[in-house]
C-alpha cells in the first residue's frame, strides 16, 4: 500500500467516525426534544403542516383497534425518522371536522404532506415495515 492509499484510508475512517458522531447527536437531540408523535387537533393541524416539511398524521380512534395496532410504530417510526418527518395523530371522533375535510372513510388512516401538500395516503393497519417503505417513496428520503 503506498502513501496515497493509507492517505485515503485513513480519510474514510475520519468521515465514517464523524458520520456517526453526527448520528449520535441527532439521536440524542430527538430524545432530548421528546419528539414523537404529536397530537393534534382542528385549530393546530395546519400549523403542525406549514411548521414542517414532511409529516405524518394518523387519523385514528379510541374504539378502534387497528388504530392502537399501529400507534407503537407509529412512535418507532417517528423516532427513526427524527428531523425529517414529523409525526401526528389526530382523533376523528373528537375532530370530526378535520375527518370531513380529508374524507376520512375508515379508520386507521395515515395521510402524507411534503411542503404543505398532501402528498399520499395509506388507509389501513399496514405493518410498519409498509409505513417505513411508503415514508420513504413518498419523501425521496
Amino acid at each position: 500500500m503506498d502513501r496515497s492509499e493509507s492517505f485515503d484510508d485513513d480519510l474514510e475512517m475520519i468521515r465514517q467516525k464523524r458520520l456517526m458522531e453526527m448520528q449520535r447527536t441527532i439521536e440524542r437531540k430527538c430524545a432530548i426534544s421528546g419528539q414523537g408523535v404529536t397530537e393534534i387537533n382542528e385549530l393546530s393541524l395546519d400549523d403542525f403542516v406549514a411548521a414542517n416539511r414532511h409529516v405524518v398524521i394518523d387519523f385514528w380512534a379510541e374504539w378502534c383497534g387497528p388504530c392502537k395496532k399501529i400507534g407503537p410504530a407509529m412512535e418507532e417510526l417517528a423516532a427513526e425518522f427524527c428531523g425529517e418527518v414529523a409525526f401526528a395523530k389526530c382523533n376523528t371522533d373528537e375532530n370530526q371536522q378535520v375527518a370531513m375535510r380529508f374524507q376520512i372513510s375508515a379508520i386507521p388512516t395515515l395521510i402524507f404532506f411534503s411542503g404543505g401538500q398532501m402528498a399520499d395516503r395509506l388507509t389501513g393497519a399496514y405493518p410498519k415495515e409498509n409505513i417505513r417503505k411508503r415514508i420513504k417513496s413518498t419523501f425521496r428520503i
